[in-house]
């Protein structure tokens, strides 16, 4: 049974809610149609369930072991990885100028999500890899691009990002790490980085570093940071390797999930120079980390909702199968018993996994539309979608990795004592899934991020774009025939004046960040809720019209329209409860003393 994303779900999500065709009317996309993006999905899906679907039980079982200074996966993962390069997919999203096809985000994400709802641990090396190589190709000079850029996106070196070290985690502000200039330009580098993802193995030939440092005489705090890539290999002008660089492996870190993916402690420098060159200019790492960190923010989301697809997948199936226990009006034990799906508590746990997971996938396969629309749009239409992503990003990153990794935790539950055992892969997916809520800034971060820069540092204005483009779908709703349609645009209204009153009252009455960020948290997940109830009645729309036509499954597009229902009668209204707390300040955990909680 294979428990990787079904196409009927991602097709509709790409084909149907989504338009991916309609990309293709764009000068950059013109090349392309929806054979071929038909066809890649073939590929992708071909791969996914063939090489990586298999190991991906085996890979966290025997998860990388450190030796003799390397860090060593099983073989698995090299062949699964050279099928995924050998299909093009390194260069799928990338500019035909760099050898890329040039493919949409949409599409992309798409192939992303195959991939990960397959394996999670494996298809990691690729990912953070093309989120490097996209790094460089924005920021990068000439010589970093065709040393380290193109390789990359040939699938010759893989690549990473360097943040956190270990006292510092995601406070950036106080890393150690110096780069030291040397007379030919580059810098010596010195300082310890942790929790550094592919950080070391055997799959390439190199593995490029994205470190961010401080110079010697900058200023404290984040001004004070630059980016530098450093190869594992130096590489000669001719672009063959020269030796060592002295970037090594001090540890592997043993994680919960996720652990197909080496996980390390590296030391820069300890044994003699480290070689780095300077991405950009000095003090403006972060802007080029950054870029790289929204692309993975996004990344995360779509990893997560693939995940929660993957469990909720496995739990439908099971339930449907799974013969146990009788109607409760049905007293007579020697009658036949009920495939559980039967029961209405076990509909409520798949319609809720529906919900958080098809869900997800539409919010961040709408993410990722948008960065298309910004790079297919003119300068004004460009400023539009850049503001709306901009203030959807945190939302993409932590609503799906904290409700999708929820409905990981409603497949356990489905299957019982067997989802709780390593017989079925759930308990698996549940551990991988973990990781979402916390890197690439955890979630407390995330909230922070939306209230604070992209609402209040916004003076609103990305927040107007987002509550616009919901009145346009609450209008389209309420000139539809479906009058439960037309109920639920009503209460989404009704909920988006009460978040756009709740942000007036934070934004006009707290005294001081620490009053605006106390209850930031609250902000998110009722804005996230707000936002996929949007998601949802634009999904139901789309589902609605195919039922009249008669253009697809009948029973699928009920289920669509049943699991809008449940997350606007069952979900929506917590936000009634958060706004409440928002309104109130509540400074319970504000006011907390350390001391009380030890």
């Amino acid at each position: 049974m294979s428990h990787v994303i079904d196409r009927r779900e991602l097709e509709f999500q790409l084909f149907n809610a989504l338009d991916a065709e309609a990309l293709c009317e764009s000068e950059r996309y013109n090349d392309h149609d929806l054979t071929l993006f038909k066809s890649i999905l073939d590929t992708a899906e071909k791969i996914a369930i063939d090489h990586f679907e298999p190991h991906a039980a085996k890979a966290d079982e025997e998860e990388p072991k450190y030796k003799d200074g390397k860090a060593i996966v099983i073989p698995e993962v090299k062949a699964a990885l050279d099928k995924y390069i050998e299909a093009g997919f390194m260069t799928a999203g990338f500019d035909y100028e760099h050898g890329g096809m040039q493919l949409p985000a949409l599409v992309t994400s798409a192939i992303a999500a195959l991939f990960t709802s397959a394996n999670t641990g494996t298809i990691g090396y690729p990912f953070l890899t093309i989120a490097n190589a996209n790094l460089l190709s924005v920021f990068g000079c000439d010589e970093q691009k065709q040393k380290y850029m193109e390789p990359m996106i040939d699938g010759r070196y893989f690549g990473t990002m360097c943040l956190s070290e270990p006292h510092a985690g995601s406070s950036l502000a106080d890393i150690r790490t110096l780069a030291k200039p040397l007379k030919d330009g580059t810098y010596a580098l010195t300082g310890t980085k942790m929790w550094i993802s592919g950080g070391d193995h055997e799959l390439s030939e190199n593995i490029i570093h994205l470190v961010l440092a401080k110079t010697p005489g900058s200023p404290a705090g984040t001004k004070g940071i630059s980016l530098f890539a450093v190869p594992k290999y130096l590489v000669n002008y001719d672009g063959s390797l020269g030796e060592r660089n002295n970037v090594d492996l001090a540890g592997l870190n043993h994680k919960m999930g996720y652990r197909g993916t080496t996980n390390t402690l590296l030391n820069f420098g300890e044994k003699g120079d480290c070689i780095g060159t300077i991405v950009g200019q000095e003090g403006e790492g972060l802007k080029g980390m950054f870029h790289m960190m929204n692309e993975a923010r996004i990344g995360v989301g779509i990893g997560a909702a693939a995940i929660g697809y993957a469990g909720f997948k496995i739990a439908r199936e099971y339930a449907a199968e799974r013969p146990q226990g009788r109607a409760p009006s049905n007293k007579d034990a020697s009658t036949e018993q009920l495939n559980i799906i039967e029961h209405t508590d076990v509909k409520r746990m798949l319609l809720a996994q529906k919900a958080y997971t098809e869900g997800g996938l539409n919010l961040t396969f709408y993410g990722a539309w948008l960065v298309d629309k910004i790079a297919t749009s003119k300068t004004e239409e460009k400023a539009y979608f850049d503001r709306l992503l901009g203030i959807l990003t945190p939302i993409i990153k932590a609503w799906p990795s904290e409700f999708c990794l929820k409905a990981n935790d409603l497949a356990i539950q489905c299957l019982g004592g067997y989802g709780y055992t390593r017989d079925y892969p759930v308990e698996r997916l549940y551990r991988d899934n973990r990781l979402n809520p916390i890197h690439e800034g955890t979630n407390g971060i995330q909230s922070m991020d939306l209230l604070g820069r992209k609402v209040a540092g916004d003076q609103g204005k990305g927040l107007q774009i987002l509550m616009g483009e919901m009145k346009k779908t609450i209008q389209t709703a309420h000139a539809s025939k479906n009058e439960k349609l037309k109920i639920h645009a009503t209460t989404l209204a009704e909920k988006m004046t009460l978040m756009g009153d709740v942000t007036t009252t934070l934004l006009t009455t707290a005294t001081s960040p620490e009053y605006l960020f106390m209850n930031s948290h609250d902000y998110l997940i009722a804005m996230g809720h707000l936002v996929v109830a949007w998601r949802w009645l634009e999904q139901a729309l789309v589902a609605d019209r195919l039922l009249v036509e008669e253009k697809a499954d009948v029973a699928y597009l009920k289920g669509k329209l049943q699991a809008c229902t449940f997350f606007f009668t069952r979900e929506l209204p917590h936000i009634t409860v958060y706004a409440t707390t928002l309104t109130a300040q509540d400074s319970t955990c504000l006011d907390t003393d350390p001391d009380w909680l030890l």
